[in-house]
Order: C-alpha cells, then sequence, then structure tokens
C-alpha cells in the first residue's frame, strides 16, 4: 500500500504541487528517499526516525520507499520533513488514511518530535488555497499562514503527538489567527532637516509619485537623512500590495514570529552588494535586495562605490518591476517593482561645485568617478536634485520645517489621486505615476498647448531620449496631482524638466 501526502516546492514565490509517495514492503530494512532531493531533504531521514522515536512510535523493520514526485523537479530545503513523516505515520496505521488527503502539509522536524519553523508559509498556504486544500504548517508559522484567506483550513500544530491526537479526536487544534506588528511609531521625522527645501520638494515628489530620485551633493549635506525619512511619508501598503511584499518575504525567511506589517520595505545595502544579492541568486536562488524592496524603497547610498555591473543589473527590474534569475537549471521570477532612492558625491574626494574648493586631480576626480554610473542607469531616474552643503546660519536657526505627517497626508491625497484614475481606466495593479504604461501617459498627462510646446523645445534642445520624455510627463503628471490639477501645465511640465536636467548640470561642472 502506497499513502500519499501533499507538499510544496518553491519556484520563486510560486507553490508548485509535490507528491509525497510513502511505501513500506519487503526488502533490505531502510529509508529510501528519491525524486531528486538536495542533501537537506536526504537527510530528514535521521531527523525523522529521532522524532518518532521521541514521540513513543518507531520505524518499521521493512524497506521504506519515499518517492517525491514529480521526479524531475528539484526538492530543496527543510520543509518535506512533516509529510513525510505524516506518510509514514499513515502508512504504518497511527493515522487514517484518508486523513492527509485535504491537506498540503510543510514543516522541519527537530530531534524530540517538536515543528520547526521553516520559511514559505504564506506562499505555501496561498497555493492551498488554489488547489483547493487545507494547510498543514508549524506552529510558530500559522499566524503567517492564516493571512492566505479565512476560508482555508490551517492546522498548526507544535509535535507529531499533537497531529496524531488532532486526527483521532482526542485533541482538537484550533485555527491560528493573522498576526500584525504595531505601526511603527519611532520613524525619523522631516522636520528634522533644517534647510534643503529643494531636496525636500524633491523627496514629497517622488513619494508621491512612486518616482525614481538621485541626490548629489557633499558629504554631510543631509542626503542620507532625507532618504532615511522617506518611510514616513510614504502611505501604508493596501491589503494586496502586503501579500505581494510579504510573500517574498516569506520566502526569504524575513517574517519575524508570522507578524505581517503594512509598512513598505526600505531597503538600505551596503555598497560591497554583489550582483546577485541586489537582484537575486545563489545555489537556491533567493530574492535579492531589489526583490525584497518591492513595493517600498531600494536606497543606495553612495551610489558609484557599487561595482558597475551590480548597478547595471537594476536596469531591467526598473523597467519590468521584476527581477528574473536564469541558471543552467532553472528559471526564477520574483517580483521587484521598487523606487530607487540613490545618493552620491559629486566627485571622489567629494566637494566638487562647493565655493573656494579647488580638487589636486583636477576635473578627472570628478569625471572618473562619475563615469562609474552608466548613462542608461541615469536615464531611468526621474529627480536628480542638488543637495549643497547646509549653512551655519540655517543649523543654528530656530525654524523648524513641516512635519512628516503634514507632507504625508498631500502625499496620500495625491496617491488617491492617481489610484482612482487608473482603477477607472482598468489598470488595477497600477497605483502610482511612475508605474504608468508608456502607451497611456501621453493621455493620462493631457498637457496644454503652452506646456506641450515648452516640452517639444526642451526635448530639441536637451536631446531628451523617448524614455526621458515620457518620465518628464509623468513627473509633470504628479506635480498637477498634488496641487489637485486635471490638466498638466507649462509650470508643472517646466518644474519636472528642471529636476530632470539638474543633476546633469551638476555632473558637468568643472572642478
Amino acid at each position: 500500500m502506497v499513502s500519499r501526502v501533499t507538499t510544496i516546492a518553491f519556484n520563486g514565490v510560486e507553490a508548485v504541487p509535490v507528491d509525497v509517495q510513502v511505501m513500506v514492503g519487503p526488502g533490505k530494512v531502510g529509508m529510501h528517499i528519491v525524486g531528486l532531493a538536495d542533501k537537506a531533504v536526504g537527510e530528514s531521514r535521521e531527523r525523522i526516525q529521532a522524532a518518532l522515536y521521541a514521540s513513543g512510535l518507531s520505524m518499521p523493520a521493512k524497506k521504506v520507499t519515499i518517492n517525491l514526485a514529480p521526479a524531475d523537479l528539484p526538492k530543496e530545503g527543510s520543509h518535506y520533513d512533516l509529510p513525510i513523516a505524516l506518510g509514514l505515520m499513515s502508512a504504518i496505521g497511527v493515522l487514517p488514511a484518508d486523513a492527509l488527503a485535504p491537506y498540503v502539509v510543510i514543516g522541519e522536524l527537530a530531534l524530540d518530535g517538536t515543528i520547526a519553523p521553516v520559511v514559505g508559509a504564506l506562499p505555501a498556504a496561498i497555493g492551498a488555497n488554489e488547489m483547493h486544500k487545507g494547510l498543514i504548517c508549524p506552529h510558530s508559522v500559522g499566524a503567517e499562514a492564516a493571512w492566505a484567506g479565512e476560508n482555508i483550513d490551517i492546522l498548526a500544530p507544535r509535535s507529531l503527538i499533537a497531529i496524531a491526537n488532532h486526527f483521532r479526536g482526542t485533541q482538537v487544534l484550533t485555527r491560528p489567527q493573522p498576526a500584525v506588528h504595531a505601526p511603527p511609531n519611532d520613524l525619523p521625522d522631516l522636520s528634522d532637516i533644517k534647510g534643503q527645501e529643494a531636496a525636500r520638494r524633491a523627496l514629497e515628489i517622488a513619494a508621491a509619485g512612486g518616482h525614481n530620485l538621485l541626490m548629489i551633493g557633499p558629504p554631510g549635506s543631509g542626503k542620507s537623512m532625507l532618504a532615511q525619512r522617506l518611510p514616513s511619508i510614504l502611505p501604508p501598503l493596501s491589503p494586496r500590495e502586503l501579500l505581494e511584499v510579504s510573500m517574498v518575504a516569506s520566502v526569504a525567511g524575513e517574517i519575524a514570529g508570522g507578524k505581517l506589517s503594512d509598512r513598505r520595505p526600505f531597503r538600505a545595502p551596503h555598497h560591497s552588494a554583489t550582483m546577485a544579492a541586489l537582484t537575486g541568486g545563489g545555489l537556491r536562488v533567493r530574492p535579492g535586495e531589489a526583490s525584497l524592496a518591492h513595493h517600498g524603497v531600494l536606497f543606495l547610498d553612495e551610489l558609484p562605490e557599487f561595482t558597475p555591473q551590480a548597478l547595471d543589473s537594476l536596469r531591467q527590474p526598473l523597467e519590468a518591476g521584476e527581477c528574473v534569475v536564469a541558471r543552467a537549471n532553472g528559471r526564477v521570477t520574483y517580483p521587484a517593482r521598487f523606487q530607487l532612492i540613490a545618493a552620491m558625491n559629486p566627485c571622489r574626494c567629494g566637494m566638487a561645485g562647493e565655493p573656494d574648493h579647488r580638487c589636486a586631480r583636477g576635473q578627472r576626480c570628478q569625471s572618473d568617478y562619475q563615469a562609474r554610473i552608466s548613462g542608461p542607469l541615469l536615464d531611468r531616474i526621474d529627480l536628480r536634485v542638488n543637495v549643497p552643503a547646509v549653512s551655519a546660519a540655517e543649523l543654528i536657526g530656530p525654524a523648524r520645517a513641516e512635519t512628516s505627517a503634514t507632507v504625508a497626508a498631500r502625499v496620500q491625497q495625491a496617491r488617491d489621486i492617481q489610484a482612482a484614475r487608473y482603477a477607472s481606466l482598468g489598470f488595477e495593479t497600477v497605483t502610482v505615476n511612475a508605474n504608468c504604461p508608456t502607451a497611456l501617459i501621453e493621455e493620462i498627462a493631457a498637457p496644454d498647448i503652452a506646456a506641450i510646446t515648452l516640452l517639444r523645445d526642451a526635448s530639441d534642445r536637451l536631446g531628451l531620449s523617448a524614455r526621458a520624455y515620457h518620465r518628464v510627463l509623468k513627473v509633470a503628471r504628479t506635480l498637477a496631482d498634488l496641487q489637485g490639477n486635471a490638466v498638466v501645465g507649462r509650470l508643472h511640465v517646466a518644474e519636472a524638466i528642471s529636476y530632470r536636467i539638474a543633476g546633469e548640470r551638476l555632473l558637468q561642472q568643472a572642478a
């Protein structure tokens, strides 16, 4: 007799069904696992034997064969422990033969028979729901799995004994409830920033429209402080965005205690990060920083210090909103619709363009440093703003700037306008102007005659690429939304163009 248990394998954030087949029959005593299993799955035989012994059971004195089907699909990870153990318990009569059929099972076993947490509980629950099955998972990730829906049957036992007692009817396992993190109340506030009115304005526009932003200025001018305060003016995640973000975080093992948060991700990798660290990769193709920043912010401080290969690997995700990791043994896709915020010094010494400063290396200090950033990557950045050094008078002055709460209210109002606009046009997944399809932006922006004339003249004189032209329109549309205007005017286009060329002027300055 062959007992069957359904589990899953992960392909990115997608849950692929795996049929665990367990047969106890004549032959040499031992447990044999087949079906393209990796080392972690192969080692499960030792954990399973110890867990069964600790639970008062013993391995049958027969040959036990476990097949993980389909046999040509790679099986990776420790979450196969529990389905194999339950399949074996069913095969020897400890569990009813049909008890496990309505469930997908994941979980790692400890030697004492308890069930340890595993990554990917939320994608597994969503995958189980699509198969019209329930889910059996470790107790510690039950709250995470419960976010997959109210109708899915979820069992979150602490041990093998608890599962056996549940199916025997001597102990009833209650369904776990979704858990959330308390809203953060310690986010840095924009009122801490003194001066930098132009940079604050650019930060608000970037938050309102989801635009990419590059801040250029000398050391200590406040670039990193500004970026760290962006989360305080961003709206919370919508329910759909929350699930998408949490699925990536679940696969990466970054959901603490099974609790989800509606706070947008803010990832700030060190400039020593590799291409695989940014876009995903490794032996088991884990999501990179770009995917972990999905629907949030990817902040790259000291932008030219990243390797050119790592930076250019972000070009495709910035356009497509996904990271495609292709390897000889497979192809994995992770979502990566992030907002890029970058900061850099104008040159290696950091002081190019500052009054009374002359670099000993001359213009090469500036040109060599800036050449580390490719033109195609810069072309994908909508807003480029100069962040000059703050004067002593501004630092000493008692005046405080607007708080994050005040700016966040304007950002939320502008985003509500955008979300309603795209929903009325049938684009449910588009919520900000930065993600507006190219074919639609000219209709959405709807510039007046004066704005069209200015945009045409600027495009001819500045040599804007087609991408740059449409990105200027997107920023202009956001500026109009911040003011509540239905039509994009000349002033909106002029300000959008000024942000486009401000960085280029600074990058072309001679030391």
